[in-house]
């Protein structure tokens, strides 16, 4: 089986020591456990460890891959192992990332089995198997071939979830999408003005939607652009909906659930007069800081968007929180930590902020509703269900023309996009996101 470099892959430099290894098995037990997000439980047990930046990163490649090829990984070795299924989660996790760095990473065999073997050595737990961790990995690195012969990408999502996607978009799109999650993602940006410029300044194509997809891997903050806030951090897909308010100079906007503020920005580019909504002030100190460096205006608000009160506006964007099931290529943690109750429970929510934000907009205002989840209750049943209960508004059908991407607008006219869609150029992949957009006809009769 030939070694590809993954997007997450790590210089081979960087194969000595064992802390980084030890901590990525740690964060891969902890995610699952307390079903946190993977770049929080990164930050917190890196520096708990007192890990530099470099290791840090390492921790955070391992374990984003284990996490990518979960159910892949999971299967190879349960297939080689004599008793089949393990009971340990430790040793299980540790099996794991050795095979994730033998397969899928740029770091020698010899390098990941012999550091897995001794991380195994100094753990009391763990000692007993260091011997069958040998065999394991040393055999796994053998059989690359047959291992290849072997994938099925719908292993690395859960059985339900795949489900789920087979049935809303056939088996099909399904297994395609499966296989965007496994590539993972690009980095995409949004540009102030001058796109075709900072496309040649920063090495990046043009996709036909507007947004700059970089080629290489500088780190962000050492781009030509960052300091002087020409460009900010957006996925191509997840800059679409804010285009569907379409904006005027001078018009009141409300972003609400608006952290970390991508939207906001491209709200706030235009002239309009935005207020940036949000519950949580952490997630706002962010928003605040990406404005400053943008040089945008906006003000920002602390607040429950259900018990938000203010004069009504002439559009509201509502980025409802969700299940995030479109932004695997980015999380691929979500998979394993979400389950089908969480998104009964995030469809109800939804429903409520939705409501709201329908009541803060005024007659003849618009409201785009968009969330960055393959489910249909969280997209296209919201969108059905309100428009029934609330005939003060009606369904602005969304164009080709106003995307640059035919293949997401519904025949509903709403927006759809899917991780396994592409651009006219070759550049493929982007966030599932769905989109819909509203204006009010006349004023809630109840």
């Amino acid at each position: 089986m030939k070694k590809h470099r993954d997007r997450s892959s790590v210089d081979k430099s960087t194969t000595q020591g064992q802390a980084a290894r030890t901590v990525a098995i740690d964060v891969i037990l902890q995610v699952l456990k307390s079903r946190y997000a993977l770049d929080d439980v990164v930050e917190g047990l890196a520096r708990e460890a007192k890990l530099d930046p470099r290791d840090a990163g390492l921790v955070r490649a391992i374990a984003t891959v284990v996490f990518r090829r979960y159910g892949s990984l999971r299967a190879i070795i349960e297939r080689r192992l004599e008793q089949g299924a393990l009971h340990s989660e430790r040793l299980l996790a540790l099996l794991m990332t050795g095979a994730a760095q033998i397969l899928y990473m740029d770091v020698p065999d010899r390098a990941a089995v012999d550091l897995a073997v001794h991380i195994a050595n100094n753990n009391r737990t763990l000692r007993p198997f260091s011997g069958l961790v040998n065999a394991v990995l040393r055999r796994i690195a053998r059989e690359r071939a047959e291992i290849e012969v072997e994938d099925d990408s719908k292993l690395d999502v859960p059985e339900w979830l795949f489900n789920r996607w087979r049935d809303a978009y056939g088996e099909e799109t399904a297994i395609a999408v499966i296989r965007a999650h496994r590539e993972g993602a690009s980095v995409d940006l949004s540009v102030k003005a001058h796109a075709e410029h900072w496309a040649a300044e920063l090495n990046a194509d043009l996709l036909e939607t507007g947004s700059l997809r970089l080629r290489d891997k500088t780190p962000i903050r050492e781009l030509s652009g960052f300091d002087s806030g020409n460009w900010w951090i957006q996925d191509a897909a997840a800059a679409l909906p804010a285009r569907l308010i379409a904006p005027q100079v001078g018009e009141r906007i409300a972003d609400l659930c608006a952290a970390p503020g991508g939207k906001t920005a491209q709200l706030a580019v235009t002239g309009a007069k935005v207020i940036a909504a949000d519950r949580s002030a952490q997630r706002l100190k962010r928003l605040e800081a990406n404005m400053s460096r943008l040089g945008l205006d906006v003000e920002i608000l602390v607040a429950d968007v259900l018990k938000m009160e203010a004069e009504p506006f002439d559009a509201v964007l509502l980025d409802a929180p969700c299940s995030a099931t479109g932004t695997l290529r980015r999380h691929p943690e979500i998979a394993w930590i979400k389950a089908a109750d969480d998104i009964v429970k995030l469809a109800d929510l939804q429903r409520r902020l939705l409501d709201k934000a329908a009541d803060l907009v005024r007659p003849g205002g618009r409201l785009v509703y968009c969330t960055c989840s393959l489910e249909p209750e969280e997209g296209e049943d919201q969108i059905r269900a309100f428009l029934a209960r609330r005939t003060d508004f009606s369904r602005v059908p969304v164009t080709a023309d106003e995307i640059s991407l035919p293949e997401a607008v519904t025949a509903c006219g709403d927006m759809r996009t899917l991780p396994s869609m592409g651009f006219v150029g070759g550049c493929r992949g982007m966030d599932g996101f769905f989109a819909a957009r509203m204006i009010k006809t006349r004023e809630n009769d109840g």
